[in-house]
């Protein structure tokens, strides 16, 4: 037990460091801008680019195991949004928020500093093509639900360029494209170049999980919604089971491949579930607690994960 403690400890310690140092310094939310820039468009682009690029181009081809840890994220946010929805008898845009809060988890600053920490470099090209895939899917689902509930005003044809733009835009998956192209050609950069990339990747994990544990902070836990036990046993609970389930059914990956994904699956609430709900004005104090009660657990949860993985007890493949 105590190899996982001190490989959760740390990684946790990085975000309750950055709670207490913005409980003490009560320095605006804002004045985080430069470093979450930092960090979406140059510190994680550097670490995905450079993992990827030095991976046989081969490995960044497996589509059975695309399909099914996205599948499995889906049905989580299937499931909670179909029981919302017959409860709140047909509210759609407060639904999509509860499903989001359910399946997204924060596999963009948690994912690759706590795979990468667990199970080293071969966990980065799981964690890349399931954050690039379900980045795009959930992308394109937040405007495409928030359209059908009378949310989102946007014309179609607008609607439609401005999901594009997102998915092609976005700093993660333009890095991941370009490592998947340079492994293809079997470029490396050369050695000043890849010095550089080293730097900026090394900065990625904490500054990540420091930010986290920022916004954490500043956002007052107001409204503890009543869903929450539901989102918070679909999150942490149901949805690594479920990918672990579906994975092993589907096919015979290697057990790096197989626990990165379950731990992906197990991460708590994503914070850009929050930027969602305020960008629509829908749900918001109540997404909030939601990333903060869930993150909490994920400590409990996450260790348990990772002792169950370290110590043998869970198989790679349920399906031998």
């Amino acid at each position: 037990m105590s190899d996982v403690v001190g490989l959760v400890l740390p990684f946790f310690g990085l975000i309750f460091v950055g709670f207490l140092v913005a409980r003490i310094t009560r320095q605006p939310l804002e004045a985080l801008g430069w470093m979450n820039t930092f960090i979406v468009y140059v510190a994680l682009p550097a670490l995905f680019f450079q993992l990827l690029a030095k991976t046989p181009f081969e490995n960044l081809t497996e589509w059975r195991f695309i399909f099914g840890s996205v599948v499995s994220t889906y049905l989580i946010f299937s499931l909670m949004f179909v029981g919302s929805v017959l409860l709140s008898r047909g509210e759609i845009a407060q639904s999509t928020i509860k499903a989001l809060a359910a399946a997204y988890g924060n596999i963009g600053y948690m994912g690759p500093g706590l795979a990468l920490l667990a199970f080293g470099e071969e966990a980065a090209v799981p964690v890349a093509l399931i954050f690039c895939f379900e980045n795009i899917m959930h992308f394109a689902i937040a405007p495409m639900m928030m359209a059908l509930s009378g949310a989102e005003k946007t014309a179609p044809s607008r609607l439609v360029l401005g999901v594009l733009r997102k998915i092609v835009l976005h700093p993660f998956i333009i890095a991941t494209a370009l490592g998947v192209g340079a492994a293809y050609i079997g470029f490396r950069p050369p050695v000043a170049a890849d010095r550089f990339l080293e730097y900026l990747s090394r900065a990625a994990a904490p500054c990540a999980l420091f930010a986290m544990g920022v916004t954490l902070a500043l956002r007052p836990l107001n409204r503890v919604p009543h869903e929450v036990g539901a989102i918070a046993v679909l999150k942490l609970i149901l949805h690594p089971l479920l990918c672990y389930v579906m994975l092993s059914w589907i096919g015979n990956f290697s057990g790096t491949w197989v626990f990165s994904a379950v731990l992906l699956a197990a991460l708590p609430t994503a914070t850009n579930v929050f930027v969602i709900a305020q960008q629509y004005g829908v749900w918001v104090q109540r997404a909030s607690a939601s990333i903060l009660i869930t993150t909490c657990l994920s400590v409990a949860t996450v260790t348990g994960l990772l002792y169950l993985i370290r110590h043998g007890v869970l198989a790679p493949d349920l399906f031998p």
